[in-house]
């Protein structure tokens, strides 16, 4: 990730061990979270969606929009979390563009492959149906 270099250094973090998780769908929103060290899982009702590792970020949908968590995510690894919290969050969109873009392109990311799961999914309930 281009911005991993903003977070790498942060003496502030959450430890996690492996198994522990970060949050899980439903609760409040109020940070995201970039992962500096370690393996991390996303799962969305039990259902795996997507394994992340160091500079990847979890939590951003909640920070932009202010709606509960979407997803779980646990630790599959011991894992360092750095919180960015809302005030944060939009400095560093002001102030670092390359920060909003990264978070624009992995939301992307991560709905297209939200979509290949749905249409893959119907294309096999047509196929056995």
């Amino acid at each position: 990730m281009i911005f991993f270099d903003l977070f790498r250094h942060d003496p502030e973090f959450i430890a996690l061990n492996s198994g522990e998780v970060l949050f899980h769908k439903g609760d409040v929103g109020d940070s995201m979270y970039v992962l500096i060290e370690g393996k991390a899982e996303i799962s969305i009702d039990g259902v795996f969606f997507e394994k992340i590792e160091s500079g990847s970020f979890v939590g951003e949908m909640a920070i932009i929009d202010g709606s509960p968590r979407y997803a779980t995510v646990t630790a599959e690894s011991k894992c360092k979390f750095v919180v960015v919290n809302k005030n944060r969050f939009h400095f560093l969109v002001e102030e670092t563009p390359g920060f909003a873009i990264e978070v624009m392109k992995v939301m992307s990311s991560r709905l297209k492959r939200a979509d290949q799961r749905v249409i893959d999914s119907l294309k096999s309930l047509v196929a056995n149906g």
